[in-house]
């Protein structure tokens, strides 16, 4: 009697002993089962997952986005815009390194050197700056993978660096105690990087097939017949075969390096295929900890991490209000992939917007995009300085800390409120003294001003008495990284505080506010 499908998936979920042949699946290798845990590859299986308290802790982690488009250093998504004409990134390309039907993106590869990489210098910098948490690029949307990759010829151990960035990521993180984690950008692979079996659409070369069209490189630029232009984000037509490919190369990469974290960009993918990685992933995370999941899955699909299920992540966005489970935004401080010249965010935008985040129940991680070398510029290193110079002063009204009643007070807001949080940064009005942000640790409460006032008094509204949301009266204000206890009076309008003369700081201020009930 011959399995369904859906028999078979059922099977591999339950992390059978064997599984010799994977025909339902796509040709090919066999699909490994899940590892045996408490999760089998089903939604209502998958829904009773809890995000652990370390990561809920952790507040702040910070990404390399870096790989082979950033050889270029020239800005996110070179891999496919330097196939597209009219795009500023295919005129460089055409100057620089010549035509794209005879320099393609596998020319572009040999060209990342990483010649100053240096992971456990790096990752040091950033557990400096307070992160407690640090990613690895694991595959971008280009199709190349960052570790000795069981899966697919083009990885950074035979080509380009010849090194495993991933693992050395890896091995720099838990050397400096820090949590480590993955992204995986894989899915959209197959659609992204279709313009490279495209052509010129004018000039002497229209109609000249790019080298994504040559079937000796399939493997990179994929078998495909429709070219994405207008690329619609979603996976809709993407072919059996590849949706096997991303579950086998996304396996090796969990199973090799056991992260406790993994991002996937969008949302968990290709139905049964996307859940068996989800279970896989945490029971693994099971495996090794006495049975806890301390693994944590990302997912950009809010309908993912409503019901459990795992963590939702919003890009370069906030969410509205304070959201009950705990959640995380990515952003960058410049381009994803380096940009040679590129504006950065301001060490107060960051530094503002994790505060802002943090007080919603989130958590913020960062991507510091490397150059081809692997070192980060001179700018990139002052906002880095500056960020461990605020955390030093200011880290235990971050990390350990959970929200309170409400994310703060003032006229700036997240723009956009509603279902739709991602990139929504842009649209937000600068935080000012006229702001305030909550976090709590137990009874104490921070409350951050996010500038500093004029006339050096700052009014906690929320903490009036009577009619604040606190009960009972203040017992002491003090300001982080000012000795001595403040001046202050708290009456019908609110926690009056009188600040020092010196500032102990450049960049979002915090009071420690106890002695009040704060449930």
């Amino acid at each position: 009697m011959s399995l369904t499908r859906r028999a078979l998936i059922k099977l591999l979920a339950g992390a059978i002993p064997a599984f010799k042949t994977a025909r339902a699946l796509g040709a090919g290798d066999s699909v490994p089962p899940v590892q045996p845990g408490p999760f089998r590859a089903t939604r209502e299986s998958l829904r009773a997952y809890r995000v652990p308290e370390w990561f809920r802790d952790a507040k702040f982690g910070i990404w390399a986005h870096w790989g082979p488009q950033s050889a270029a250093e020239y800005g996110d998504w070179y891999a496919r815009n330097m196939y597209i004409q009219g795009q500023w990134q295919y005129e460089h390309h055409v100057k620089t390194y010549g035509h794209p039907s005879r320099f393609g993106f596998k020319d572009i590869i040999p060209t990342w050197k990483a010649a100053r990489f240096d992971a456990d210098h790096l990752v040091g910098l950033y557990k400096r700056a307070g992160a407690r948490y640090f990613v690895s690029l694991g595959v971008h949307h280009d199709n190349f993978d960052l570790w000795d990759s069981k899966h697919q010829r083009w990885n950074s151990v035979r080509m380009g660096p010849r090194r495993d960035i991933v693992g050395e990521f890896r091995r720099a993180a838990l050397r400096h105690g820090l949590r480590f984690g993955v992204s995986e950008h894989l899915s959209m692979s197959y659609k992204w990087f279709s313009v490279s079996h495209g052509s010129d659409k004018e000039g002497p070369l229209a109609g000249v097939p790019y080298d994504g069209a040559d079937p000796r490189y399939a493997d990179l630029y994929h078998d495909i017949k429709e070219v994405y232009v207008d690329l619609p984000w979603n996976l809709d037509n993407t072919s059996e075969a590849f949706k096997r490919v991303w579950y086998l190369r996304v396996r090796d990469l969990v199973d090799k390096y056991r992260p406790d974290i993994l991002y996937t960009d969008g949302e968990i993918p290709f139905g049964d295929f996307g859940l068996m990685q989800t279970a896989n992933l945490y029971n693994l995370s099971a495996a090794r900890h006495g049975g806890r999941v301390e693994a944590v899955q990302l997912s950009k699909k809010r309908e993912d991490c409503e019901t459990g299920t795992c963590v939702m992540d919003v890009e370069r966005g906030v969410v509205e209000t304070v959201w009950p489970a705990p959640w995380q935004s990515h952003t960058c401080v410049g381009n994803w992939h380096y940009l040679k010249g590129g504006a950065y965010k301001s060490p107060k935008t960051v530094i503002d917007m994790l505060v802002d985040v943090v007080s919603r129940n989130g958590n913020l991680l960062l991507n510091f995009p490397l150059p081809n070398d692997g070192m980060l510029d001179a700018e990139e290193l002052k906002i880095l300085s500056a960020i461990t110079d605020w955390m030093r002063v200011n880290g235990e009204a971050i990390h350990d800390t959970r929200p309170w009643k409400i994310y703060g007070t003032g006229p700036a807001s997240a723009a956009a409120p509603g279902a739709d949080a991602k990139f929504n940064e842009s649209k937000r009005r600068e935080l000012t003294a006229e702001d305030i942000r909550f976090t709590r640790k137990g009874q104490t409460l921070y409350a951050f001003f996010m500038g500093w006032p004029e006339r050096g008094e700052v009014n906690v509204a929320s903490l009036a008495t009577p009619g604040g949301l606190a009960a009972g009266r203040v017992g002491s204000v003090r300001l982080l990284g000012s000795p001595g206890e403040l001046k202050w009076s708290q009456d019908a309008e609110g926690l009056k505080v009188r600040l020092p003369e010196g500032r102990p700081g450049s960049h979002a201020f915090a009071l420690k506010v106890e002695g009040l009930r704060l449930d």
